[in-house]
């Protein structure tokens, strides 16, 4: 009588009379995927460019995109953050992979930044060349950018400093991080591009206290909603520990508010002007 781990490894051959070893079959669950699990197991170069070539082919491919579940995780990030790392922990027993498969995230992201601009255009007066200009760096500076930097950053201390003695056969991909610095730029993009463009000309601008507190404020909430969500989305890794370290900016940020507010230094004209000079 044989095994059942016997029987997913040998098969009998009733018609040559030899037993032959046939390889186990992907779908049995007492086998992992042959797939690298892009947080959980060393990938190989090869298998990384054939994700990027995959995820980047899709891009062009519309019908192939779920935005309703795209919308779903932009919701989500204010309502219920956790929710949506809980996803990624699906998809990585689904599909073998923590990052996104779909880049829908990332188009409907890009759209949003283009009713951002033409937001901050018209607030500010730029011309349409300028609002050109505007685009091209928020979207491959500021997001694109600045988000290269930040998730190779803390891909390599999550990699170097942060995995668990037991998970060095392990490693978090740069994908994840990647994903995750899209994830937390949403409430910086909603609170700093959309809400303080309504209220701008009504109160920030003013030379009054008030109009600092304000907006310092609402950059106090995004940048905190940032740190929070990045926080959240490597704590979702039970490879990691001493994952509260994430959270250290927030005091930092939190000095450097009252700072601000004792100067009363508004950072939100500050930004305005910053984003004026880099167009004109």
């Amino acid at each position: 009588m044989m095994s059942d781990d016997s029987k997913l490894i040998f098969s009998s051959s009733k018609q040559s009379g030899r037993t032959s070893i046939t390889p186990p079959k992907l779908g049995s669950s007492r086998v992992k995927s042959p797939l690298p699990a892009p947080a959980a197991y060393r990938s190989s170069c090869m298998s990384a460019a054939a994700k990027r070539y995959k995820y980047l082919r899709r891009i062009f491919h519309f019908r192939q995109m779920d935005f309703e579940f795209a919308i779903w995780q932009m919701l989500y990030l204010f309502y219920k953050p956790q929710n949506v790392y809980r996803n990624f922990q699906y998809r990585k027993e689904t599909k073998a992979q923590f990052a996104r498969d779909d880049p829908a995230f990332l188009v409907l992201l890009a759209a949003l930044l283009l009713v951002s601009t033409a937001g901050f255009s018209f607030v500010l007066g730029i011309h349409f060349w300028g609002f050109i200009k505007f685009l091209i760096y928020v979207i491959f500076v500021d997001l694109i950018g600045v988000g290269l930097v930040i998730a190779t950053c803390l891909w390599y201390v999550s990699n170097n400093f942060l995995l668990k003695s037991s998970a060095r056969d392990q490693d978090v991909e740069w994908g994840f991080c990647f994903d995750v610095h899209l994830n937390a730029f949403i409430p910086i993009l909603v609170i700093l591009h959309f809400v303080q463009l309504f209220v701008y000309h009504a109160i920030i601008e003013r030379e009054i206290f008030l109009a600092t507190l304000l907006g310092n404020s609402l950059w106090l909430l995004a940048l905190s909603y940032y740190i929070y969500i990045t926080f959240l989305g490597y704590s979702s890794l039970n490879m990691l520990t001493r994952t509260n370290y994430f959270l250290a900016p927030l005091t930092v940020l939190a000095v450097f508010y009252i700072f601000t507010l004792c100067l009363n230094w508004n950072l939100s004209n500050s930004l305005m002007y910053f984003y004026k000079f880099r167009v004109l």
